[in-house]
């Protein structure tokens, strides 16, 4: 019962630390705001920062999910499902959970800032090709007779399709959107989450390939 405690006190904290973060992030400018300025406003030690986040980048892209869920989703896919499909699915309920939560709303001011940080682009790079790595090791454990180079293509076909979704919200959704405009976009999304990943999907046979016929 302790440790659980401990635990809930220590992601309550974590939660904190990345609320204030984001604020005065896209308030001010990723650049322009210090680990020591997060640390304050926070009410914490800049120490207590850097155990949750190792970096100040980290506090900005806080979403673990949206990038080491799409491989998981994969691992965790019932048998003979369709990659892409799983793929589809776990973006839709990531997409939808933002919604949920209120995150989208604020998604026009989370891309016009990480557009503005030259570190924020890099360490985006960065994570897309952690990620496209960790989708194509999933999919070799899924089908062992995938070519390793056309699981990796698959995954950075994945990875093209979720940039594309993320440049089209930021176009879809529009600056102190009211819950009715909210959903309305999100709807558009959708339809856009279709489009892409049948266009991906189209794609799929060939990466697939007679490596995986039985």
């Amino acid at each position: 019962m302790e440790i659980g405690r401990r635990e809930r006190k220590k992601q309550q904290t974590r939660q904190l630390i990345s609320d204030v973060a984001t604020r005065l992030f896209l308030e001010r400018g990723f650049d322009a705001v210090t680990v020591a300025e997060v640390a304050k406003a926070a009410d914490v030690a800049v120490q207590t920062v850097f155990n949750h986040f190792p970096t100040k980048e980290d506090l900005f892209f806080d979403e673990t999910g949206w990038w080491a869920g799409p491989a998981q989703a994969i691992r965790e896919a019932p048998a003979g499902q369709d990659p892409i499909t799983t793929l589809e699915e776990q973006y839709l309920t990531v997409v939808r959970g933002r919604l949920a939560s209120g995150h989208l709303a604020t998604w026009r001011e989370f891309s016009r800032t990480m557009t503005e940080s030259q570190a924020l682009l890099a360490r985006r790079r960065q994570i897309a090709e952690e990620m496209e790595q960790t989708i194509a090791a999933a999919l070799l454990e899924r089908d062992p007779g995938l070519t390793s180079l056309r699981a990796r293509f698959a995954a950075a076909q994945f990875a093209a399709a979720q940039k594309v979704l993320e440049d089209e919200l930021a176009r879809l959704m529009p600056a102190d959107a009211t819950e009715e405009e909210l959903t309305q976009a999100n709807a558009e999304l959708e339809r856009a989450t279709a489009e892409v990943f049948d266009l991906v999907r189209r794609g799929w046979p060939a990466t697939h390939g007679e490596d995986s016929r039985g």
